[in-house]
């Protein structure tokens, strides 16, 4: 099987030949074309290039744009910070909205003023043409809630909720209403699907009752959009106590990929027991044993992974977030190995 097929297969709740495997490959790709983390981030050939690269050399069975959560604010003329190391972020120095009476200045703005939502644009479209058909290629999209939070300060935005929701989930609306032509671009690049964060999804964060209120409607008209266009649904959320069940009722998508279990299962394999034949389970190494621990802790953690989530398909073995920019490559190659061993079907 190539990596296309292995992944249909195991979004069909099928076994393929092995378990895929994508390690999550982002900003780090950016060694393997010796481009600096703003080059990366900001000129679409280079992003193309190094992403094809890292699919190709470690052999990937999907390409997922993860290039930073900004990529969609900077369209509301939020101020960014390109560190020389990390992914962009906003300057919080200088936020856009800066005390709640902003929150009403936010509107839907055209996508295609936004430079860095372009640049995506122009990066899926090269993926599309040099991988199409070969490797599933999933743009990721930061949801609306996300974006606001990157225009505001997600801790400020929190508390905003509790004094006025309604100018918080105004703005977000606003927001969304970009977010769905976006999208509708995005689709038409020929993408197999769109990755939505809907990281205040999780009890780590607000309620579930809050999330639904605040978030859950837009999203749903967002992956309306792209189930409309005959195009995937996809999701990550890497907080603690996400919720599963609203986000499946809400957005209905084909898969998952998370870090810590969902709020309603004590571990992962009431995960798998409770949500394995609904979407496809995507996970869940923590990206930060990349960096720590040793080789061996690195396997057992893949290898357990493997046994809870294997059995019947359904499953690609993931960090539970991005790789570490900074890490080497060593833990994606074994996590890669591991997965074309240890993670063979009979």
């Amino acid at each position: 099987m190539n990596s296309m097929e292995r992944v249909v297969t195991a979004l069909q709740h099928k076994e393929p030949d092995r378990v895929p495997v994508y390690p999550i490959l982002s900003g780090v790709t950016r060694k393997l074309v010796g481009a600096t983390y703003e080059e990366w981030s900001t000129n679409p050939d280079v992003c193309a290039e190094a992403l094809i690269k890292a699919a190709e050399e470690f052999e990937q069975d999907c390409i997922v744009t993860l290039i930073d959560l900004s990529v969609e604010c900077e369209a509301w003329g939020q101020k960014l910070i390109f560190p020389e190391n990390e992914a962009a972020h906003p300057d919080y120095s200088d936020c856009v909205i800066k005390d709640i009476s902003d929150y009403s200045k936010i509107k839907k703005v055209d996508y295609r003023t936004g430079k860095r939502m372009m640049m995506h644009l122009e990066v899926l479209k090269k993926l599309v043409a040099r991988k199409g058909g070969e490797i599933p290629i999933v743009a990721f999209v930061f949801g609306p809630l996300g974006v606001l939070s990157m225009l505001r300060n997600q801790q400020e935005m929190y508390m905003d909720i509790y004094d006025d929701p309604d100018a918080v989930f105004n703005a977000a609306k606003e927001i969304n209403e970009t977010l769905k032509e976006y999208c509708a671009a995005i689709v038409d690049t020929g993408v197999n699907a769109v990755m939505f964060d809907t990281l205040f999804a999780s009890g780590s964060i607000m309620s579930k009752e809050m999330w639904m209120e605040m978030e859950g409607k837009l999203v749903k008209e967002l992956a309306d959009v792209v189930h409309e266009r005959n195009c995937l649904v996809m999701i990550h959320n890497c907080g603690q106590r996400i919720y599963f069940d609203a986000q499946i009722e809400t957005m209905r998508p084909c898969a998952i990929s998370f870090l810590y279990p969902p709020d309603d299962c004590k571990d992962f394999a009431e995960c798998k027991e409770k949500y394995g034949k609904d979407v496809t389970l995507i996970g869940c190494v923590t990206p930060a044993m990349a960096v720590v621990g040793t080789d061996e802790e690195w396997d057992n953690a893949c290898k357990t992974q493997i046994d809870i989530f294997k059995k019947d398909g359904g499953f690609i073995l993931a960090t539970g977030c991005e790789y570490p920019a900074n890490a080497s490559f060593d833990r994606a190659r074994r996590m890669v190995e591991i997965a074309k061993t240890y993670g063979r079907y009979e």
